[in-house]
C-alpha cells in the first residue's frame, strides 16, 4: 500500500467486469453521488455533482477524458476534477480507486 493509500479507507465497490471501457458507474456513499468512470482502461472517480449549481453529471457526455455538465456545459477532466471551461471555477471532488481481486474499490478519506 502506497502512503498515498494509507489516509484513505478502501471499501468495494462492484465486480470489475461491471465497468467495460467508455462506461460509468454511478453509486452513493453517505448521500454523495460518485460516478466511476473506465477511460482508455483506466479507472477514475469524481463527484457525481457539478460544482457550477449542484446539477447532475450522471447523464454528461464523455469525450475521452473530460465530461460536459448537461445543465450548463461546463467541462471537466475526470482525471484530476480540473474544471476545463465556464460556468464552473471550482474542480470536482476526485477519489482514489483501484482493482483488485476481481473488485473495484474507491478511497474515502480516514476520519481520525
Amino acid at each position: 500500500m502506497t502512503e498515498q493509500e494509507q489516509a484513505f479507507d478502501f471499501i468495494e465497490i462492484a465486480d470489475t467486469d461491471e465497468i467495460h471501457d467508455g462506461d460509468r458507474l454511478v453509486f452513493e456513499i453517505d448521500n454523495q453521488p460518485i460516478i466511476i468512470f473506465r477511460a482508455s482502461g483506466k479507472l477514475y472517480a469524481i463527484s457525481g455533482v457539478c460544482s457550477h449549481e449542484d446539477e447532475s453529471l450522471e447523464d454528461g457526455d464523455l469525450e475521452e477524458t473530460k465530461i460536459t455538465c448537461p445543465a450548463h456545459g461546463a467541462r471537466f477532466d475526470i482525471r484530476d476534477g480540473r474544471v476545463l471551461t465556464l460556468p464552473a471555477v471550482v474542480s470536482l471532488q476526485t477519489y482514489p480507486i483501484r482493482e483488485a481481486d476481481g473488485t473495484i474499490e474507491i478511497g474515502l478519506p480516514l476520519v481520525l
